[in-house]
This record gives C-alpha cells, sequence and structure tokens, in this order.
C-alpha cells in the first residue's frame, strides 16, 4: 500500500478531478498527466490501491498477501509499456489440478504445459482421449478468439457487427456471443468433472448457472479467456500492491496530485463545468474540476451526482467468500500420485463438477449457504516466494488464497457474523475433503496466538472497498462490444464531463487497467 500524507489541494481548479485511487483511477491520472493535463485524484481511504493491494494480513508474520484481487490476466502489456512500469507477472507452470475419487481411490485432474501428461491425467479420468481432444479444440478456438478480441478492449468500442466480424469464426460467435455456454460444454464435454472445470470461469464473483438465457455467464466466461490473447492468468511479482505501488509512483511523477483520506460527498455538473466536495477528517472542501472521472461503481456515482439509481438497471451483488491462509507447510493430499507443490501450484478446484456446481447454486437460490460449497485455491508462494519474508521462505511457509463461488451477498444479509463464520466451516470442510490431514493442522499462527486464516464476505468487501454488495465487478459484465448509449469508450454517462472509469464501465471487471485508460483517451480525443 502506498499511503500519502492527507493535506489540502494545492489548487482550486484541475482539468480532470478522479474520485478514487484503485488502480483503474492511477492508470487514468498518469495518461493524462503525462498528456500535460492537471490531474486531483481524491481517495476515501488512508491508501493507495483500492482493492489491488497487499497487505501484512496477520501480526508479527511476514507475509505480504494480495488481500483482495490476486491474479492479473487482463492488464494490457500497452499499459505496463506506455506508463513505464516497472512491474511484471510470473506464469504459473500448473493450469488446474482438480481432486476427485475414480473407481473408490482418490484421484485428480492435472492440467499443465506438458501435453503428454495433460493427456494421460485425461485417460486416467474418463478412461479414453475423447474430452482431452476436445479439450484441446475448445481452448484452441477461445485463443484463437482471444487474439482477435483482445486488442480492441483499448481502443474505440466495436460495434456487435464489427466485432464479430473481426472474430471471423461462426462456430466461436455462436458458442461464446450467442448461446447459453452450458449448451456448447454439455455438446462438447462428457465428464462431469471436466465440464465443471470449464465452466469454473463463468461464474467467478457472478451468481448464474449454466443454462442462463441472459448470457450473463458467457460475459463472465469471456473475460476469462482474452486476456493478453492468452487467457493465461499470472501472479504478479511482489503481489498486487507491486502494481499499484508502480501505478502510483508513475502518476506522481507525470504530476498528478493524488491524495488520501479524501472522501468524495458529492459532485455538481452543468455538463460544461464541475465541482467536486469532499471531506477530510473534520474538515470539508470542494475543487473545481473540467471533467470529473469516477473509480467507483455506477450506482456510487450516480449517489454522488444526486441521481436516482436506474430501475432498468439489475441491482449489483456480490457472489463470492474470499478466504486468506498463511501455511506452516502445503496439506499432504489423498491422491498420493499427485506432489502438493504440483497441485497448489495452478488453481486447485474444490467440489467443481458440473453437478456440484449446479447444486450449489440451487442452494444458494434457495437461501442456503450450499452445504458442499465449490471454491478453488491458488498459492502464490510457490510462484513468487518474494511475497514471503526469508525466514518464512526457510521455514516453508506458504500462502493461500481461496476464493468461493455461490456465496450471494444474500446469504449475509441476516446476521452476517454467524452466517460468515457458518459458510467459512462449510468450505474449510469442502477442502479437508481433498486432504489428508486437516487444513487446520497446517495453519501458522501470529503474534497473538491466532491461527492465520480470515474470510471476507461480500458485506465485508463493500464496508471495506465501497463495492457495492461486494460485487467485485461494480455491476454485471457486459459483453465488449457497443449497444444503444454505451458511448464511443465506453466510459461515457448522461453528463459530458462526467466519465466511468472504474471496472462498471464497458469493457472494465478485472485487474486491467483498460477503463483507466479508455476513459483517459475519451478526454483526451475531444
Amino acid at each position: 500500500m502506498h499511503s500519502l500524507s492527507p493535506s489540502s489541494p494545492a489548487r482550486s481548479s484541475y482539468d480532470a478531478v478522479i474520485v478514487g485511487a484503485g488502480h483503474n483511477g492511477l492508470v487514468a491520472a498518469a495518461y493524462l498527466a503525462r498528456a500535460g493535463r492537471s490531474v486531483l485524484v481524491l481517495e476515501r481511504q488512508d491508501h493507495t490501491g483500492g482493492a489491488a493491494v497487499s497487505a501484512q494480513a496477520f501480526s508479527g508474520l511476514d507475509a505480504r498477501l494480495s488481500r483482495y484481487s490476486y491474479l492479473v490476466s487482463l492488464l494490457p502489456n500497452k499499459i505496463v509499456d506506455d506508463l513505464g512500469l516497472r512491474f511484471r507477472t510470473r506464469q504459473r507452470r500448473i493450469a488446474s489440478y482438480t481432486p476427485t475419487v475414480v473407481d473408490g481411490r482418490p484421484s485428480g485432474l492435472l492440467v499443465e504445459d506438458d501435453e503428454s501428461r495433460t493427456r494421460e491425467s485425461f485417460r486416467q479420468l474418463t478412461g479414453s482421449d475423447r474430452d482431452f481432444e476436445a479439450w484441446q479444440q475448445f481452448y484452441g478456438m477461445t485463443g484463437r478468439m482471444a487474439q482477435r478480441v483482445f486488442p480492441t478492449l483499448t481502443g474505440p468500442l466495436p460495434s456487435r457487427t464489427e466485432l464479430e466480424r473481426l472474430v471471423d469464426d461462426k462456430e466461436a460467435w455462436e458458442a461464446l456471443f450467442e448461446r447459453p455456454l452450458g449448451e456448447t460444454i454439455e455438446a462438447r464435454f462428457s465428464n462431469d468433472l471436466v465440464r465443471g472445470v470449464v465452466l469454473t470461469d463463468a461464474l467467478i464473483g457472478t451468481f448464474t448457472h449454466a443454462h442462463d438465457e441472459s448470457l450473463l455467464q458467457n460475459r463472465c466466461f469471456l473475460y476469462h479467456v482474452i486476456g493478453n490473447g492468452t487467457g493465461d492468468w499470472n501472479v504478479p511479482v511482489g503481489g498486487m500492491g507491486a502494481l499499484t505501488g508502480a501505478l502510483t509512483d508513475a502518476a506522481r511523477a507525470a504530476g498528478a496530485e493524488i491524495l488520501v483520506s479524501h472522501d468524495v460527498v458529492g459532485i455538481d455538473t452543468d455538463g460544461a463545468d464541475a465541482e467536486v466536495r469532499y471531506r477530510s477528517g473534520e474538515s470539508e472542501g470542494r475543487v473545481a474540476a473540467g471533467t470529473v472521472l469516477g473509480n467507483v461503481a455506477p450506482t456510487t456515482l450516480a449517489r454522488l451526482l444526486g441521481e436516482e439509481a436506474d430501475p432498468a438497471q439489475p441491482a449489483p451483488e456480490g457472489a463470492q467468500l474470499k478466504v486468506n491462509m498463511l501455511l506452516r507447510r502445503l496439506p499432504r493430499l489423498r491422491d498420493r500420485n499427485v506432489d502438493p507443490r504440483d497441485a497448489f501450484a495452478g488453481t486447485f478446484h474444490i467440489a467443481e463438477s458440473y453437478s456440484q456446481l449446479e447444486s450449489a447454486y440451487r442452494e444458494a437460490a434457495a437461501g442456503r449457504i450450499p452445504s458442499l460449497p465449490p471454491s478453488e485455491i491458488y498459492c502464490h508462494s510457490l510462484t513468487d516466494p518474494s511475497i514471503l519474508g526469508p525466514e518464512l521462505v526457510d521455514r516453508g511457509y506458504h500462502t493461500l488464497t481461496l476464493f468461493g463461488l455461490h456465496m450471494p451477498a444474500r446469504l449475509f444479509a441476516g446476521d452476517a457474523d454467524r452466517a460468515r463464520e457458518e459458510a467459512l466451516r462449510a468450505t474449510v470442510a469442502s477442502l479437508d475433503a481433498c486432504l489428508d490431514e486437516p487444513i487446520a493442522d497446517c495453519l501458522a499462527v501470529d503474534a497473538d496466538g491466532r491461527p492465520c486464516i480470515e474470510a471476507k464476505t461480500p458485506q465485508d468487501l463493500e464496508a471495506s472497498l465501497g463495492l457495492p454488495s461486494g460485487h467485485i465487478f461494480h455491476r454485471d459484465l457486459s459483453f465488449p462490444y457497443g449497444e444503444e448509449a454505451s458511448g464511443r469508450w465506453g466510459v461515457e454517462t448522461a453528463h459530458p464531463n462526467v466519465l466511468l472509469c472504474g471496472a462498471g464501465a464497458t469493457r472494465g471487471g478485472g485487474v486491467s487497467g483498460i477503463p483507466g485508460h479508455n476513459a483517459a483517451m475519451a478526454l483526451l480525443e475531444r
């Protein structure tokens, strides 16, 4: 986290005032300041970075966890190069491991960069090469589509027709843009576990199911397979805070002014000139702006403008349980044929077969915490040990990040503390079912003698980060093409001098910097 001393703005008026110093706001600030515009960034928290931060979550232990956002796929290399960021990611050598039981014996599906070993793992699971061949063909198709779609994300919005013409693959277009993803998965894959592994990318932070006619699952899936034209989800070296630290430095070096502990409480605009009102401690202030860029959720921006929420838009609802852990050692697996260092090096899927995902969705939709919560785990320290202090590395410590699916905010609306504990117990039990020892036996203990495990519900994310109902994308994702009222860049609002530069913009979501880039380009183009 980058903490900056609170003070008053150096000027009374700026070309651009940016609300929120998350990564998208910092990207916009850096581009605008480098173009010679006067820029002020106002941040409610006492540090920059928003959800893309590293934190020492457990007292007395030198472990810098990516506490909220944790992997990078959608950040274009173009932004890193344009802004001269000293930031890099590291590819994971294992794509995923999914434990299961085959003929009464613990087993699992291991997907890695060694094609022959992956083929053999599929064969042991399914008894044939059919699903492996289907896997190769399906992800070959998404890879070709990604190479064509991803470069468009940092340009003016293409129309639906233009994007379809660019994809130039009728089968891919129908599978990903036209028909519920479940139809494609069921037509291509026969094994229940393989189907589930494919579907998980359609459900991250998104409460939906395989056959949702709104295609919300397709939109989520699309953004999970197009990053930088490869779809690879990589580990940020030094933790997620390394990215926002580099962005903060780039923005300030270019001349942007960044004030933390400044909570924006209102925006007034006549379409030509704007005024931003803020509160800092016991004092209040205001500053004039030619353009205001909102690195906040659309519902938050509407509130700051004094507008009613759009009744035509569904209310945002987050749908995940985030669990951070620090371990003394990796746990033993029931499947003795795989090394835990391999199993945890990629995405470790838990209770995520196709049928398990459907059952969990139905339970959550009925208002119950799933009896077998689906989730996935990432061990970043296997790929990037630098997030741990040397002593912890020498002692064999590791971080674990767990992202639980089908945990909508509605499940925590009553007694939030009780529901959090219930969800955490069920999630840990679901994980323990894959292990040869309880995960509790592997947890480190902090300086106060407490086990190193913390859980974040959607309500926790709203309280700490301002995400509406904990929605990690600020609102439901949209397809990356222009629709009615989308605007030229997908960042425009009803007010000519107010732009949306956060994850809720068209082509937003994830750690990408794309909305920040596009809002800056929209302003500079004028």
